[in-house]
């Protein structure tokens, strides 16, 4: 009997269809050195494997990585699952840190990334290699807890739980303080007690320093086990020092040790540095969560229940009563199934996305778009969740349900930005790594020197300066400068309708300096029309027609603007043979054993057809901003068609807003050049690249990259692609589909231009605020470690401190570590509140 198999992994693999596949990915495996047996089922598109030996991690001979190269070698790939853990405990950049260090130390994490601010982590893993279990167990060993978030969900009940149980405790720590302050400094308050009064004092701070500062000893245990280091580290050995230097003094006060020493306690620092600290983590908490909203106010806008038609019987809409009992029924919108009629009365919110059936009404979609002006209805038009109806009855079909809505895709894409990590923060990251340690040092160094040096008694002046010195540089503003304002520039940012996919998007997008702006669908609204026609030797029908024939198979748009008005004509429309469609240039058909050729120049070029007798007319239409397009019949020119794209009304202004905000705008179109410079300078572009194939779109944008700028691609998503992958920002308008979501760096949910120049000065509001954030942080503590650890000494040694400082310097021009705890509280509430300003941007255009 064989010795059974060391383990067994299961892969979720990608690109399987057929049986073909189930062998390639078979072979791909079992040719791994140490896989022993593979099972491959291309229903659950699962590969289990058994493996003669564990796997190894990183890049081992059995390794995942070994594994994934096999199956890409053979054309596959291996799913992976994103996830969002809620963690709690997390108080600095460094335990943020020391839990992504523990998620991706977890075999099969493919990438891991922690926000302070929202106290989530966004965790992609492959699915057989690990779990949520294995990464909730990873972080629990860490020092910190973690909570499995699923799609859709938000934790709202955590918050309130945690902050209502720091309000207890700080409560508690500065009321005990405050108490613990009063009697020591009520003169011969100690003659009222038949027993010492440091005992009192004692009685009083013990439970602060246990129970309400537990918190900071778990954390810095945790951390210590896995010898590293936090802001709580910095809290519990400062307080510890105080308030066990004082329980000493309290039961060892007539000791030879202090024989002819002070003996004072510091209760008093202890109990209200804990107090302070906490309240300071209570205001950081409640105001992360205003920061965090714009998910929970999204959330907020689905309504709970919808009202389904669940009978065949005809519907009208003539008015409610119309509707008998039998024909609707209320139910939860979970229970909502794609094909179901849907009716929505005014005023009431749209429940899922669909489309019209019945009923004409205007639907504010402004929490979607940001478009302030209702948009039109009617049978045919597309409605979306959470919107809500005017003054009409509206009946529809269901198309997207649960997580497949718009809404849906709107706050999962907010929140993996949110969660995401912009550039800038690895600055921070990087010294806060590093800052703890430092500062545990520098204390150390600091209670030496001032044994050595510092005034009598020396021990008691060493011992409060490392402390002040331990709780100022707290490093938990930092942590908290750069993903506050991404969490509220990217909420902001889908208020108004521009979704913004990473940290990294919105901070590239404040460098842009040239916007290159597709025509089509872009500047213009899309929807070309003919307006004009003029013919040779057939009539305009019989021009028409054939045309319309051939542009029956075609999906270009210019070729549906043909195809609209020979249908709006009545022309009778007839099979075209041999079709054929070139890119960039137009297509050819036979019909009625006609040889069809319709296009621009180029394309009657190719064929040898001479325009020269419609030369005059199409330079005319393309002046006029006109596409002209010719109609070749056996050879022979013998029309050509004028069709204009409306522009969007907002298209001007939009680009004065980017030429305002000293940003060149570029028109890259595959029209001809006439009518691409007359739509450019109907809005205002200076710079047109005309004439320019969809392929050749990318190389356009390459070129301009090349002249050193960074450059914003503008297209509405699907055709566009390569150049808006090509860009250093893609940015999808007009078509809010979810492969415009998936596509682009950013995408304007509606089709109004205008968010353009609103997307590039967020982003640019956001870095102001990121770059005021670091500032303040890493100034308060260049600026205050000085004096915390006693640079002012000197300057006060003559003259003394003057009275008015003596409250913060006491009488040596010492930091007092009270104050201290303050200032570090107060830094972080600066950099929450200062990020918070960014709700109320508001687009200047």
């Amino acid at each position: 009997m064989s010795a059974p198999p060391a383990s067994q992994i299961s892969l979720q693999v990608t690109g399987m269809t057929c049986a073909a596949c189930v062998s390639h990915v078979s072979d791909a495996l079992i040719s791994v050195d140490g896989v022993e047996d593979v099972a491959v089922n291309l229903a659950t598109e699962k590969a289990t494997m058994s493996l003669r030996e564990p796997m190894q991690s990183g890049n081992g001979s059995l390794s995942l990585d070994v594994l994934s190269d096999a199956l890409e070698d053979a054309g596959y790939g291996v799913a992976t699952r994103k996830v969002t853990l809620g963690i709690d405990g997390m108080t600095c950049a460094a335990c943020v840190s020391h839990v992504e260090s523990a998620l991706t130390s977890v075999q099969g994490v493919e990438s891991a990334s922690v926000n302070l601010a929202t106290e989530r982590a966004t965790v992609e893993y492959v699915q057989g290699v690990t779990g949520i279990a294995d990464l909730r167990h990873a972080v629990e060993d860490s020092g910190y807890s973690a909570t499995a978030i699923g799609d859709g969900e938000y934790e709202e009940d955590s918050t309130p739980g945690r902050l209502r149980a720091l309000r207890i405790k700080f409560v508690f720590s500065l009321a005990v303080a405050a108490v613990v302050m009063a009697l020591m400094a009520l003169p011969n308050a100690h003659d009222l007690l038949p027993f010492r009064m440091d005992f009192l004092l004692f009685a009083l701070a013990t439970p602060v320093q246990i129970w309400a500062g537990w918190s900071f000893y778990t954390s810095a245990w945790s951390a210590a086990r896995h010898l590293t280091s936090n802001m709580n580290t910095l809290i519990a050995v400062g307080t510890s020092v105080a308030y066990t230097y004082s329980t000493v003094v309290t039961f060892f006060w007539d000791s030879s040790f202090f024989e002819g020493r002070a003996t004072d306690t510091y209760f008093d620092t202890s109990t209200a540095i804990i107090g302070i600290v906490l309240l300071g983590r209570f205001m950081e908490a409640r105001a992360k969560r205003r920061a965090s909203n714009a998910i929970q106010a999204l959330m907020g806008l689905q309504p709970r229940t919808a009202r389904v038609i669940r009978s065949t019987a005809p519907l009208s809409l003539e008015g409610e009563g119309e509707y008998s009992d039998d024909q609707y029924v209320d139910i939860p919108i979970e229970d909502i199934i794609v094909g179901e009629k849907i009716i929505v009365r005014p005023g009431e919110r749209i429940p899922v996305d669909g489309v019209v059936d019945t009923g004409t009404s205007s639907v504010d979609e402004s929490m979607l778009t940001g478009e302030s002006a209702p948009i039109s209805k009617q049978p045919g038009d597309d409605v979306f969740g959470a919107t809500v109806n005017g003054r009409g009855s509206l009946v529809f079909t269901a198309t997207r349900v649960g997580r497949d809505t718009m809404l849906s895709s709107i706050i999962r894409l907010v929140e993996e930005a949110q969660g995401s990590r912009a550039p800038i923060q690895r600055l921070a990251d990087l010294i806060s790594a590093y800052f703890v340690p430092a500062v545990i040092g520098v204390a150390a160094l600091v209670f030496l020197v001032w044994l050595a040096f510092g005034p009598e008694p020396s021990y008691v002046t060493a011992i409060l300066t490392a402390v002040a010195v331990l709780i100022i540089a707290c490093p938990c503003a930092m942590g908290l400068a750069t993903p506050t304002a991404i969490m509220v520039g990217t909420g902001k940012g889908a208020e108004n309708g521009v979704l913004i996919r990473s940290a990294e998007s919105l901070e590239r997008a404040h460098a842009v300096d040239v916007v290159v702006l597709d025509k089509t669908g872009t500047i213009t609204r899309g929807r070309p029309a003919v307006t004009a026609i003029h013919a040779g030797n057939v009539s305009d029908d019989r021009l028409m027609a054939l045309a319309a024939s051939v542009e029956s198979r075609s999906e270009h748009t210019l070729g549906q603007a043909i195809l609209d008005l020979a249908q709006e004509r009545g022309l009778p429309l007839h099979d075209s043979d041999d079709f054929s469609a070139i890119p960039g240039a137009g297509v050819t058909g036979t019909v009625d054993g006609v040889r069809v050729s319709i296009g621009n120049r180029v394309l009657m070029v190719d064929l040898g057809i001479s325009t020269d007798s419609v030369d005059e007319v199409a330079a005319d239409l393309a002046a006029r901003g006109a596409t002209p397009v010719f109609v070749g019949l056996d050879g022979v020119v013998e029309g050509v068609i004028g069709i204009e794209d409306a522009l969007k009304p907002e298209s001007a202004v939009a680009v004065a807003a980017l030429r305002d905000r000293d940003i060149e705008v570029v028109m890259l179109t595959g029209d001809n050049v006439r009518t691409a410079n007359a739509v450019a300078s109907a809005v205002g572009i200076e710079r047109v690249i005309a004439e320019v194939l969809p392929s050749e779109k990318a190389e356009r944008v390459e070129e301009i990259m090349a002249e050193g700028k960074t450059v914003a691609m503008v297209g509405d998503g699907i055709n566009d692609a390569p150049a808006l992958a090509q860009a250093d920002i893609g940015i999808a308008i007009g078509t809010g589909t979810d492969v415009a979501i998936e596509a682009a760096d950013i995408t304007l949910v509606g089709d109004d231009l205008l968010g353009v120049p609103a997307a590039i000065e967020l982003s640019r509001a956001t870095m102001r605020v990121i770059r005021q954030n670091l500032f303040w942080a890493f100034a308060y503590n260049v600026a205050l470690i000085p004096i915390a650890a006693g640079v002012l000494y000197p300057l006060f040694a003559g003259a003394g401190v003057p009275d008015a400082l003596r409250p913060i310097l006491g009488d040596h021009g010492f930091l007092n570590p009270i104050m201290a705890a303050g200032a570090m509280a107060l830094s972080s509430v600066t950099v929450v509140s200062n990020s918070l300003r960014l709700k109320r941007f508001r687009p200047s255009s």
